[in-house]
């Protein structure tokens, strides 16, 4: 299948080179403190991009803002604790922006079991940092996979559909290269897996051998249904997610989510293939709608026919198995178990 990017990666295929990743200069000073290795009592000098912030409120001693931090490795809140001096404090806060990034002074400690960063009380303690002064890896992580190479795996999968009408319908997609250029580079998700550029091909790859196994094994399962399934079943993230220096929700993802939006999407799509066949236009759509299996999970409705169980299977297992995966290689402990507050009890050894 496919192998790590670094030993793919050539210079036609380095995603530095596109155009949302391409805020790398020469002299660049690396980022030094990530958010997963601060500790209480930490001194904070970092760079961070900003999620959002809150307007200046009253408390004890003045006037305090706080800001919601992050960088690819997690986010982390900061409160900078300001004098009774309203017009320094509002200066502070007006000096950047949400989505910017920011050089961050202060000092990490626990409030509430919570770490975050207390900021010093200085219009330079939260400083904007321009763009090209940072390496935009830093805040959004990448694929270890080369983009390039997801696309043709993904292609070859396409290429054994036999269905014409499948076969257009993918086409109107995955021909396009305004939409390619967008679904390479898209995230699966804000946190929970694949959150990170490449992480929407790397999943919808995954979920795609996944069904051609169950196709393999199941041979009375629909192939060329399931497979065109797994390629579309998330394509409405292109229009859920934002990639600045952060990873967020469009309001469009927000009001809609990704299942509502991508069902439109093929939707639509099925007007431009001839005679498409209705029953077979309300199977795909019906794929998208039913690829979270629950109601209580995002789910439109429950999987009705076998093709869309088998989906909604191997979409389940790869964002499942890229959780427990995630959380064991990150746990910091020499015990054995760790508690996952969303996976529960994951044991190390």
């Amino acid at each position: 299948m496919f192998q790590p990017a670094t030993a793919l990666r050539g210079p036609d295929t380095d995603i530095s080179r596109s155009p949302i990743l391409s805020s790398m200069v020469p002299e660049v000073k690396p980022k030094t403190q990530f958010v997963k290795d601060l500790k209480d009592g930490d001194e904070v000098d970092s760079l961070f991009s900003v999620k959002f912030k809150k307007p200046p409120r009253q408390y004890a001693k003045g006037l305090m803002f706080e800001v919601r931090l992050a960088d690819r490795t997690g986010e982390i809140s900061a409160k900078y604790w300001g004098g009774k001096n309203e017009a320094e404090v509002r200066k502070a806060y007006e000096a950047f922006d949400s989505d910017e990034v920011v050089r961050v002074k202060g000092n990490a400690s626990s409030y509430r079991d919570v770490l975050e960063i207390s900021v010093r009380p200085d219009v330079s303690a939260i400083a904007r940092v321009p763009p090209g002064a940072y390496d935009l890896g830093d805040f959004v992580e990448r694929s270890d996979y080369d983009l390039d190479m997801l696309m043709d795996e993904l292609n070859k999968h396409r290429e054994k559909i036999k269905n014409q009408h499948l076969r257009q319908l993918l086409a109107h997609f995955f021909e396009d290269e305004a939409f390619v250029a967008r679904f390479k580079v898209a995230p699966a998700s804000m946190q929970l897996h694949c959150n990170w550029i490449g992480g929407l091909a790397e999943h919808t790859l995954n979920v795609v051998e996944i069904c051609a196994f169950l196709a393999t094994r199941y041979p009375k399962l629909d192939h060329d249904l399931l497979i065109t399934g797994a390629l579309l079943h998330d394509i409405g993230k292109l229009d859920e997610y934002e990639v600045t220096t952060n990873i967020d929700v469009s309001v469009d993802g927000m009001l809609r989510g990704h299942i509502i939006i991508g069902a439109e999407m093929a939707s639509k799509a099925c007007d431009s293939v001839p005679q498409m066949p209705k029953n077979l236009r309300l199977k795909v759509i019906h794929l998208i709608l039913a690829s979270h299996g629950e109601i209580e999970y995002g789910a439109v409705k429950r999987p009705q026919f076998p093709e869309a169980v088998a989906l909604h299977i191997a979409d389940d297992a790869d964002a499942k198995l890229e959780q427990y995966i995630t959380a064991k290689e990150e746990a910091r402990t020499e015990d054995p178990w760790i508690y996952h507050k969303r996976l529960g009890h994951i044991f190390l050894q």
